[in-house]
């Protein structure tokens, strides 16, 4: 295979995998942003809320008045289900500056378009459970052969990070490298880029996230004390970019940080509080689709519906969040072969992920305060699971290597923050 990025044509795509870092002011400085949209996308799907279907009902509500024809008749309209069987979404998050407006650096500099997200849902065969696989952006991956946006057909590569697969090929190139990786077949995919992000988080009215040590970031002028904070809008948008001011410093560190403040996000919105709130709802849903580009899978609002619908019932333990297991190289990093084939086994048998209680120095920390108080109250939890009838049979369970790290959405967990002495 070829590890030279060109297109089998005269003309050359050069890849930068230049790390885009900054101050919000500085011209890089909203690099990793997508990231938030990204996430936030999945967690919205997952929790279990119809945005698709708020969405559908605007558009409907703002068409004038429907003509009737002499050959309708009168009767309920039809229902939309949950989709048949399991699906896989992967939803890419472009650091592209491109139509996004002011306020993320120099729009006309020409810079490569990196995936700097790529977050694979998987929903069980029989809706029991969901994983949420976040691949680190600086994975040394093979890309296979691609045909990308401008039909051009693009040689394969043995070994180029994951986050240049979006620049390379477009979207279905990030798709095809995925798929090839996990062995796993992906029917529908989505891009969000910068917009939108804040109007999502404050959307949702705050996410309340718990900080075990002081997070500070000079790169994105993040400064939180140790301590419980309700994030939303810019605030939100810092938590979910800083590097540096969490865990060890390094993009492994970043996920986790993100995981805790989805799993939060995502027992947020399955509350009944948030349910109960359409005005919240459909907030999400308007920012949610007015910043995602879809596979031609995806446009039809009856599947976004259909996948919603798919999720909605899940158990927030059965809600999962993990990192791609990989070890350190030289510029990046390695996939672990022998976890992650063990990860993607579990994943491939619709099995539930059942985490070990791996240490390392960029993961989360337990809430100390969680054995204090009441579990969250999960509205798709069983009734009463001590009455037989109410039981239903667990999913089998498969437990994983102690380095496929991640955390499910009813484990409450907090940030384990960096503070400048230790950068």
């Amino acid at each position: 295979m070829s590890d030279q990025l060109r297109p089998r044509s005269k003309r050359s795509k050069q890849i930068s995998t230049i790390a885009r870092h900054g101050r919000l002011k500085r011209s890089n400085a909203f690099a990793n942003i997508a990231k938030v949209l990204a996430a936030c996308l999945a967690v919205v799907m997952v929790s279990g809320v119809s945005v698709a279907a708020l969405a559908t009902l605007n558009v409907a509500t703002s068409v004038k008045d429907p003509i009737r024809l002499e050959s309708e008749t009168e009767g309920p309209m039809p229902q939309i289900s949950s989709i048949d069987g399991g699906a896989n979404l992967l939803l890419v998050g472009s650091d592209s500056r491109a139509g996004q407006g002011g306020g993320y650096g120099d729009p006309e500099e020409e810079t490569a378009v990196l995936n700097d997200v790529t977050m694979l849902l998987h929903i069980a065969e029989d809706h029991s459970s969901a994983t949420v696989v976040s691949f680190p952006r600086d994975t040394y991956v093979p890309i296979p052969e691609c045909t990308g946006p401008d039909g051009e057909t693009y040689s394969a590569m043995s070994s180029q990070k994951i986050n240049t697969t979006l620049n390379y090929g477009g979207l279905s190139c990030t798709v095809s490298t995925v798929e090839e990786l996990t062995g796993l077949p992906i029917q529908y995919a989505a891009v969000v880029q910068f917009n939108g992000v804040a109007a999502m988080s404050e959307a949702v009215g705050g996410v309340p996230v718990c900080i075990a040590e002081p997070i500070v970031d000079e790169h994105t002028d993040l400064d939180l004390a140790a301590g419980e904070h309700e994030l939303k809008g810019l605030e939100a948008l810092q938590f979910l970019r800083t590097r540096y001011g969490v865990g060890d410093g390094s993009d492994l560190g970043r996920i986790s940080n993100q995981q805790v403040f989805l799993s939060s996000l995502v027992r947020t919105l399955k509350s009944a509080e948030t349910l109960s709130d359409p005005i919240k709802l459909y907030s999400i849903a308007k920012a949610a689709v007015d910043n995602m580009e879809l596979s031609t899978s995806l446009q039809s609002m009856d599947t976004m519906v259909s996948i919603a619908m798919a999720l909605k019932d899940i158990p927030l333990d059965k809600v999962v969040f993990v990192q791609y297991p990989v070890y350190n190289v030289d510029g990046g990093v390695q996939p672990d072969e022998n976890a992650a084939g063990d990860l993607m086994a579990s994943i491939l048998a619709d099995e539930s992920p059942s985490l070990a209680p791996g240490e390392a120095d960029f993961r989360s920390v337990a809430d100390p305060a969680a054995g204090a108080t009441e579990a969250p109250v999960d509205p798709a939890a069983p009734a009463d699971p001590a009455d037989p009838a109410a039981a239903e049979p667990a999913p089998t369970e498969s437990a994983l290597p102690s380095n496929v790290y991640g955390q499910d959405a009813s484990q409450l967990t907090c940030s384990a923050g960096r503070t400048l002495a230790d950068q």
